[in-house]
């Protein structure tokens, strides 16, 4: 199971949030370049990143720190957060670009314009993620401001069905707040399609991440335990199956 520490952005900080709220962002970093490098010395391969401006404004806009990131340190990134056209994807994807991050995480997209991971997923593959974000079982979308009357299951395999490889899916209720991962949804979704499930949300120490794990899982995101210390990146990494370095 691979571990993707996470970075959101907010006006050029490191933040964290609590069940998606904008209200709740806080600093829990001095640097988002810096934290990404303290990410690779502590052994991480990948980085997970979120654009919270760009996820309200539908465009990117901290897209300078995610290259810079991806630059200095070295490691593969995957970025959501207002990537929702295809001159969008090819802006972080161009393999000609200096620093290319390594996947783009479509979201709202995935809910109002399928035609667009369809075409996205033909032309970059596996480089394509879908970010399924759930409230009471329901797709949000909009940065999580808008929830829709879709079932998450129902939105994941319509993404298996136009060739998504990597869904990654969050239950809002559980995001920031450190109270553990919402297994049974989690192993609903990992059972009924047949994409990579990256789970995000509410890890709260070791046990989640050996009870992800059991669940035979591609990924995880963590982000406030390893802010607040609850988890250690390199503890985390050895349970996760990546040694660190």
């Amino acid at each position: 199971m691979i571990l993707f520490p996470a970075i959101d952005m907010k006006d050029g900080q490191c933040v964290r949030l609590r069940r998606g709220d904008y209200q709740t962002a806080h600093r829990v970093a001095e640097s988002v370049v810096g934290t990404a490098r303290q990410f690779a010395q502590a052994g991480a391969q990948w980085i997970h990143m979120v654009d919270l401006d760009g996820a309200k404004d539908a465009k990117p806009v901290n897209a300078d720190l995610v290259f810079q990131a991806a630059k200095e340190s070295g490691l593969k990134i995957e970025i959501g957060g207002g990537i929702r056209t295809m001159e969008i994807i090819d802006f972080y994807l161009n393999p000609q670009t200096e620093n290319p991050v390594s996947r783009v995480i479509l979201g709202s997209a995935a809910l109002k314009n399928p035609t667009l991971v369809r075409e996205a997923v033909k032309k970059y593959g596996d480089k394509i993620a879908v970010g399924i974000d759930a409230r009471d079982g329901k797709v949000a979308a909009e940065g999580w401001l808008d929830t829709s009357s879709v079932e998450y299951l129902e939105l994941a395999r319509r993404m298996e069905d136009v060739g998504v490889s990597c869904i990654i899916f969050t239950d809002i209720a559980q995001d920031g707040m450190l109270s553990g991962p919402n297994l049974e949804q989690l192993a609903r979704l990992n059972e009924a399609v047949s994409c990579n499930i990256t789970a995000s949300g509410g890890v709260s120490g070791p046990n989640d991440l050996r009870a992800l794990k059991k669940l035979g899982l591609y990924g995880v995101i963590c982000g406030k335990a390893l802010y607040t210390g609850a988890l250690d990146l390199k503890e985390a990494l050895q349970i996760c199956g990546r040694e660190a370095k």
